[in-house]
């Protein structure tokens, strides 16, 4: 995102991006509320995935990225606390959608590609189902 975009802007796009690492993962609100310990309720992360919340606490983002399964850089990048410049260094790749084309995916394609993957990982069978 750019460093200049207007906070609403930033805050829906952030939203848009948790929503879909949600769903990528195949979590519902209370799943992610329940897997960081109650650290993140779910009433709130409904409110960062709506835009209505534009600067989540570093220490929200650090819960959210380990139950994502996502570097708490690329988090503390996308709510806008860092640049992509103060995030890499060396030929270091963090957490994103799609290693293989990490640095040529704009944040449009990753956010497609993680809907994409929650499309897929919704038609699996559940646990339990054959």
């Amino acid at each position: 995102m750019a460093p200049n975009m207007p906070d609403k802007s930033r805050s829906s796009a952030f939203g848009a991006y948790l929503a879909n690492l949600r769903a990528a993962k195949g979590l519902t609100l209370r799943e992610v509320e329940e897997a960081t310990g109650k650290e993140v309720s779910n009433a709130y992360l409904s409110q960062l995935e709506h835009g209505k919340i534009s600067k989540p606490s570093p220490n929200i983002l650090y819960s959210l990225a380990s139950v994502y399964g996502v570097s708490y850089e690329t988090l503390m990048e996308k709510a806008g606390y860092i640049t992509g410049q103060q995030q890499r260094t060396g030929n270091e790749k963090h957490g994103k959608a799609a290693t293989f084309a990490i640095d040529n995916l704009t944040a449009d394609e990753e956010a497609a590609l993680l809907d994409y993957l929650g499309y897929l990982r919704s038609k699996r069978p559940k646990k339990g189902e054959a």
